[in-house]
């Protein structure tokens, strides 16, 4: 015969063979220590009778113990962080979305190949004829690795940095 109990402290319930009255364990889910009462105790709280559960069957069958697992969720007045951050703008971008002042263009040579012709000389200065040159505060050369997509090895690449008035 098994009983029926639920534990105090989390309200998980329970059921054990008759066998296991008296004896102490910690609940699986709040891991307080609890001793399953007697089945009689267990018909006075308001759990099965001992008449109502059925005998177990010819052939035995395991026993597997029900466990009812209780889930809160935290609330919490805090605003809500994202999960998923979205990655920085990229200069260019940010550069873009700002009122006039210093602005940034980073132009790379990887960037400027056409089917076999490099335009990077050509692009650089068209960029430096269109913004003037009185504008220009600084141009930098930069150097940059990437994996090309082509071969897969690791390339690496320059190009310029122009810091500029808008």
């Amino acid at each position: 015969m098994d009983i029926t109990f639920s534990c105090p402290g989390c309200g998980i319930s329970l059921e054990v063979e008759s066998e296991a009255a008296g004896q102490q364990f910690d609940c699986p889910s709040c891991h307080k220590p609890i001793q399953v009462p007697s089945p009689a105790s267990t018909e006075r709280a308001g759990g099965p009778p001992a008449s109502a559960v059925a005998p177990a069957a010819s052939s035995p069958q395991p026993q597997v113990p029900k466990i009812e697992k209780r889930i809160s969720v935290p609330v919490t007045s805090n605003p809500v962080e994202s999960l998923i951050q979205k990655p920085n703008k990229s200069l260019d971008a940010v550069s873009r979305d700002q009122k006039p002042g210093l602005r940034v263009k980073t132009i790379r040579h990887s960037d400027c190949k056409e089917v076999g012709k490099d335009k990077f000389d050509d692009t650089v200065s068209e960029f430096l004829n269109r913004i003037g040159d009185n504008a220009v505060v600084s141009i930098t050369p930069i150097s940059y690795s990437y994996v090309e997509m082509a071969t897969q090895k690791l390339v690496t690449d320059f190009g310029v940095m122009v810091v500029y008035r808008a």
